[in-house]
């Protein structure tokens, strides 16, 4: 089954997005570039949180940014995760960013192959606030495969 396919057999849903005020994907050569993508879940890991409302909330981000990388792309087919950077809204205190972002990183290993196109690169990092209060804001890499 094709990344696309896996991803609409997941239950993820893509819709055309309006050009906004940044762009939500770049292409530079054969890489694929997003913005951060924020949850809409909102809240402090270690505060108010739970670390699997964290990964509830990255995997938010995830669907978010296939949804802005199919709209540029038009699909994920031909394509490999390279890198994620993953931000944390949370406490001094809390020290389980990577176990937050594996909401993201867990999405994207099932859709493209945690062996294959899926297996990448990844940095998970707290932070003392992110826009709009959103508990996890998501950047990735994506190679086009020619």
């Amino acid at each position: 089954m094709t990344p696309q396919a896996k991803a609409e057999a997941l239950g993820i849903t893509f819709s055309k997005q309006a050009p906004g005020y940044l762009a939500m994907v770049v292409r530079t050569g054969n890489l694929l570039i997003t913005s951060g993508h924020v949850s809409d879940i909102k809240g402090k890991l270690g505060a108010d949180l739970s670390v699997e409302q964290g990964k509830e909330a990255a995997r938010e981000c995830a669907v978010k940014i296939l949804n802005s990388v199919w709209n540029f792309h038009g699909s994920l087919d031909g394509l490999r995760v390279l890198k994620l950077l993953g931000c944390v809204n949370s406490t001094l205190e809390f020290d389980q960013q990577h176990l937050v972002v594996n909401g993201c990183s867990d999405l994207l290993h099932e859709i493209f192959g945690k062996d294959g196109d899926g297996y990448h690169a990844r940095s998970a990092l707290g932070f003392a606030q992110i826009p709009t209060g959103s508990a996890v804001e998501v950047e990735a890499i994506f190679e086009i495969k020619e």
